[in-house]
Order: structure tokens, then sequence, then C-alpha cells
């Protein structure tokens, strides 16, 4: 996935998708080992690369995103020790 690829996944408009660039095996460990408390989520202690697609016009069923890319840590809600809701990127981090 790229910034190319900001297509809606279906027909509801949807302003902002967030999209982990990464394994299921690199997101997972983050409920665990890899991951420390951030309110009621769950932080990732290291950096990832993610892509931000953002509505920026057109019309219904035509909708036209536009994307970009990052590398930041990121906030995910953890349920049984696995991710269930990707909650934020946290711009700043140390």
């Amino acid at each position: 996935l790229n910034t190319k690829h900001c297509k809606p996944l279906n027909k509801q408009k949807v302003y902002t998708n967030t999209f982990i660039r990464a394994t299921t095996g690199l997101v997972k460990p983050i409920c665990d080992r890899a991951g420390e408390p951030y309110g009621e989520m769950t932080k990732s202690t290291k950096p990832f690369d993610i892509v931000v697609c953002k509505l920026k016009g057109g019309r219904p069923g035509h909708c036209d995103y536009r994307g970009n890319s990052y590398t930041r840590k990121i906030a995910i809600k953890c349920e049984q020790g696995l991710p269930v809701h990707f909650d934020r990127d946290i711009v700043n981090f140390e």
C-alpha cells in the first residue's frame, strides 16, 4: 500500500483512513512486550510506517482521497492480547 492506493473500502464516506504498513506479526506484539499503556490504549514502543488517507472532495460514490506516508508510533486498542482497533498515530514521541 502506498499513497496512490487511497481508495475507499466501501461506499460510505470516510474522512480519514490510516493504514499500518506492517504484518500482523509486527503489530500483535504491541499488545504484549512491544507496547506500553497509553490511556485506555496501548502505544507501540517503536515507530511504524503508516499511510494516512484524507478525503479531499468528490461526489457520492466517487470520493477523492489523498495520502501521505509517515513513520510514527501508534496507539491501538487491545483485547485478550490481540489488536482490535487502531486509535491514532502519535506525532511527538521520545
